[in-house]
């Protein structure tokens, strides 16, 4: 798949992404902070002295919040296609799960108890492979439930022809 032409802005944020993440931004930013510490005593520790350290990592911070949050965005973006295919390929999946993000937080909440629920039926059954989804696990709880009865009304039922008391 050819990869579609950047932006200026999208070219200069991932480079700007992957150098404030690498060793030489950090050892940049060290060398900054000891020459403006030697630089002290120069100044005279004055306030204005201490206002420069205090504005210029101001900037960088309210800056990087944002070249961070573009690339959070972008890699969660990434991740949920990922996620997506995945789902779409795994025949046992369920695709509703599909594009949840764009669920509300009670919707999720809700979500995130069925799957509570679906580990629950996982646990009580013998074989973990039996079951792939929700409605699986439910069918198949549904069906010992009926089964179980059923024996016991049978055994019931032989009790009661013996003339045993229960």
């Amino acid at each position: 798949m050819a990869k579609p032409d950047k932006s200026i802005f999208e070219r200069f944020s991932d480079w700007a992404t992957k150098f404030t993440g690498s060793s030489y931004a950090f050892l940049g930013a060290t060398f900054i902070v000891i020459a403006w510490a030697f630089s002290g005593p120069v100044f005279n520790y004055s306030e204005t002295w201490q206002l420069v350290i205090n504005t210029g990592t101001t900037i960088i911070t309210f800056l990087m919040v944002f070249l961070i949050q573009k690339a959070q965005n972008k890699d969660s973006k990434a991740i949920q296609i990922k996620l997506n295919e995945l789902i779409a390929a795994n025949e046992k999946a369920s695709n509703r799960i599909v594009d949840i993000e764009d669920l509300t937080e009670k919707e999720l909440d809700q979500l995130h108890c069925y799957y509570e629920k679906l580990s629950d039926f996982a646990e009580e059954d013998a074989d973990i492979h039996t079951s792939h989804s929700i409605d699986a696990a439910k069918r198949n709880q549904d069906y010992k439930h009926e089964f179980f009865k059923k024996k016991h009304e049978e055994w019931l039922h032989k009790k009661q022809q013996k003339g045993e008391s229960i």
